[in-house]
């Protein structure tokens, strides 16, 4: 586990606001697991990709995700650069991991659908 340092309290209640939404905090725990494309996380979500675009930008906003390009398809994972990772981090370590929602996608064969 990264070692915490101070954040500001402005700072730390916007990330605390921005992960108060279920599926933000759902992504984030997925991206701190796995990177992946926003195709996966419709499936694993059962929500539009527009929505889920959305909740994406709001989380590239404020850094803690990033993107990584692959031909035509994008794909994110968590900043680990961010200076906000390791709250990101040890948020994420007080809620269920979705490991198992990645394990799935690979056993239903629908694991980087947009390859």
């Amino acid at each position: 586990m990264t070692v915490l340092h101070e954040v500001s309290i402005e700072q730390g209640a916007q990330l605390l606001k921005l992960l108060g939404d279920k599926t933000r905090l759902t992504i984030v725990s997925i991206l701190m697991y796995e990177e992946c494309c926003v195709c996966e996380l419709v499936e694993v979500l059962k929500m539009s990709q527009p929505s889920i675009s959305q909740h994406i930008a709001k989380l590239k906003s404020a850094e803690i995700v990033k993107e990584r390009r692959k031909g035509q398809w994008i794909f994110y994972r968590i900043n680990k650069d961010s200076e906000l990772f390791p709250l990101v981090e040890s948020i994420s370590t007080h809620i269920p991991d979705q490991k198992d929602q990645i394990k799935q996608l690979e056993v239903n064969g629908m694991r980087v659908c947009c390859d």
